[in-house]
C-alpha cells in the first residue's frame, strides 16, 4: 500500500508506521470520496431534445426550454436552467432544452417566435410558461402546480397535430433554402442578387413542373369525354311539319287581315247608301 512507504522496521523486525502519516493519507482519501459524492448521487440532469426524440415529452411531466446559442437572454438563463434541472428528481419533473438552430422543425412545430421560450408539458398537454425566469419561480410553478391555472394550447396549435406537422416541414424547407443561399454566396462567390435570380428561376421551373404534373394527374383521373363530330340526318333536314305550321299561321293571319278589310268596306258602303 502507498502509506507503507513511510514505514520503517524496528530492531525486532516488525514494521512500525508514523501515526501522522496514516491520518494524513486517510484524510486525503476521505476528501476524494466527498468530492465524488455529488457526481455519483446527482439529483437530476438536463436532457437534450431533438427531432428524433422530442416525442418523449408526450408522457409524464416536463419543463422544456427552446434556446439559441446566439441569444443573449438564453445565455443569461442557461446557468439558472441547469441549476433548476438539478431539482428534477425531487420535483418529479423532467427538464430538457432544444437548440432551435439545430432543430428548425421543432421551432416550427412549437411556433417559437421569441427566445427563450419555455413550455410545461403534462401527459401530452402543452402550456407556455410566461412567468419570471428564476430557479425559485420554476420550482414553485411545478411544486405548487401553478400550471393548472393556464389553459393548454388548442388542438390545432398542439405540436402533435397534423397542421403543426406541416408547419414544421415549412420551417425545415426555409432553413434548407437559407443554408443553400449562404453556400452559393460564401462558397461560390456569387453576389446576393445572383442568388436571388437563381432562386427565382428555380421557383418558376418548379412551378411549371408541378403544374404539368397536376394536369397529367387530373387527365388520368378524370379523362375527357370523346366528342363526336357526325351530325344526324334529322338535324340537317328541315322540319316539314314546322314549315307547314308556319304557312298555316301566315294564311290565318292573311285571312284575318282580308276579312277585316272587307268588313270595313261593307260598313263604308252601307253608310254611303244611307
Amino acid at each position: 500500500m502507498a502509506y507503507l512507504t513511510t514505514c520503517k522496521k524496528d530492531k525486532t523486525g516488525f514494521i512500525c508506521c508514523s501515526l501522522t502519516s496514516i491520518i494524513s493519507k486517510c484524510f486525503i482519501f476521505l476528501t476524494f470520496l466527498i468530492s465524488l459524492y455529488p457526481l455519483v448521487h446527482s439529483k437530476g440532469s438536463l436532457l437534450v431534445l431533438q427531432e428524433d426524440n422530442w416525442k418523449e415529452m408526450l408522457s409524464g411531466e416536463w419543463m422544456v426550454e427552446f434556446f439559441a446559442p446566439w441569444c443573449p437572454a438564453c445565455k443569461a438563463l442557461e446557468p439558472v436552467w441547469k441549476e433548476f434541472s438539478g431539482w428534477s428528481d425531487d420535483l418529479g419533473v423532467r427538464v430538457g432544452h432544444v437548440d432551435v438552430t439545430l432543430n428548425p422543425g421543432l421551432s416550427g412545430r412549437f411556433m417559437v417566435t421569441a427566445l427563450p421560450t419555455i413550455y410545461h408539458v403534462k401527459d401530452g398537454q402543452f402550456r407556455q410558461y410566461r412567468g419570471s425566469r428564476g430557479k425559485e419561480a420554476f420550482i414553485s410553478f411545478v411544486e405548487e402546480k401553478k400550471w393548472t391555472s393556464i389553459d393548454p394550447v388548442s388542438w390545432w396549435h398542439s405540436p402533435q397535430s397534423f397542421i403543426m406537422s406541416i408547419v414544421s416541414y415549412f420551417f425545415k424547407l426555409s432553413m434548407a433554402l437559407r443554408s443553400t443561399h449562404n453556400m452559393i454566396v460564401e462558397d461560390y462567390g456569387i453576389p446576393y442578387w445572383g442568388s436571388y435570380i437563381i432562386f427565382a428561376l428555380g421557383t418558376i421551373l418548379l412551378g411549371a413542373i408541378l403544374g404539368l404534373m397536376i394536369v397529367c394527374v387530373i387527365d388520368f383521373a378524370f379523362p375527357p369525354k370523346p366528342v363526336s363530330y357526325t351530325t344526324s340526318a334529322k338535324t340537317d333536314q328541315p322540319d316539314e311539319n314546322q314549315e307547314k305550321k308556319e304557312e298555316e299561321e301566315d294564311l290565318i293571319d292573311d285571312s284575318t287581315k282580308e276579312n277585316q278589310e272587307l268588313r270595313k268596306r261593307n260598313i263604308e258602303k252601307k253608310e254611303e247608301d244611307e
